[in-house]
């Protein structure tokens, strides 16, 4: 069985389901009520998880009941919380969101008190026991120490890299990763109106590396490393339900494809495939039943 190690988040998601955004200073009933695990990393182990990979998650966690709550779920879904830091004070990050059934679109509003998994940290894993290691792209100083340390080793392990939302600096890690996995949130906060031209931009810094972008209602594009191009229209669930979460599901889709040895084409037609799926419901359990390509 392939192993995965996914180093970043995990979060405390507090969740309303509502019938509609509320307008400023409105009062409006709360339809439905959750609190889950949350966390763009952990959600991606999540995932995969459930397509059959070995999944170990590298992060810092609360010894509280909130961080107890993320530990039962992980662990439920079968995934190894050794490379973790447990620290005894602070605070689980807290993601407060609120999903219209409008639309099944999400807004967040997020807080924390807690620092960041270090090189440190990092130094301690035995990196060289997993086939793939995926990256959130966060705490960008010592991530690229992370990913520094890997290409200076004597075997290389591919690598995949989130990259959300700007950050300062995140460009750095770039030339690090095999596989860049991008949001229309970052496309677009950098100039961009539709992902191929942001891929193509990408691609001229770091032309070793596999691109892919999803851009959510309007689908998903890849450039391999070979410079073909793919594009791939989003599969729309009968009803959209929750979009939290949708893009680590097609980051986790991404990692899998290349775990089985899909080529970049097939790939992107699953990760938008599951990402679809992950739409028409509530949270993650249950995803991949089907597993066309």
């Amino acid at each position: 069985m392939a192993k995965v190690l996914g180093i970043g988040n995990a979060t405390l998601d507090i969740i309303h389901v509502v019938d509609r955004y509320p307008n400023e200073n409105e009062e409006i009933r709360c339809r439905q009520r959750f609190i889950r695990r949350g966390g763009n990393a952990t959600n991606t182990l999540v995932v995969l998880s459930q397509l059959g990979i070995a999944c170990s998650w590298a992060g810092v966690l609360v010894n509280n009941p909130d961080g107890e709550i993320i530990l039962d779920d992980l662990h439920r879904h079968g995934i190894d919380t050794g490379p973790c830091r447990c620290i005894d004070s602070g605070s689980v990050p807290v993601s407060s969101v609120l999903i219209s059934r409008d639309t099944g679109s999400r807004s967040i509003t997020h807080y924390r008190d807690l620092p960041e998994y270090t090189f440190e940290d990092f130094e301690s894993i035995a990196v060289h026991s997993f086939e793939w290691l995926h990256f959130e792209g966060r705490n960008v100083a010592e991530t690229r120490r992370m990913l520094e340390s890997l290409h200076a080793g004597p075997a290389s392990i591919p690598c995949s890299l989130e990259i959300e939302k700007p950050r300062e600096g995140i460009e750095e890690l770039f030339p690090y990763a095999e596989v860049l996995l991008f949001s229309r949130e970052y496309g677009l906060a950098m100039g961009f109106a539709e992902p191929l031209s942001l891929l193509g931009t990408v691609r001229e810094r770091c032309p070793h590396a596999d691109l892919f972008c999803s851009w959510g209602d309007a689908g998903a594009a890849a450039i391999d490393s070979e410079g073909h191009v793919y594009e791939k229209a989003a599969f729309a669930p009968a009803t959209v339900i929750d979009t939290l979460g949708a893009g680590d599901t097609f980051n986790a889709a991404v990692i899998s494809g290349y775990l089985e040895g899909l080529d970049v084409g097939a790939t992107l037609v699953r990760a938008c495939r599951l990402a679809g799926e992950k739409c028409g419901q509530y949270g993650f359990d249950g995803l991949g039943r089907t597993r066309a390509p």
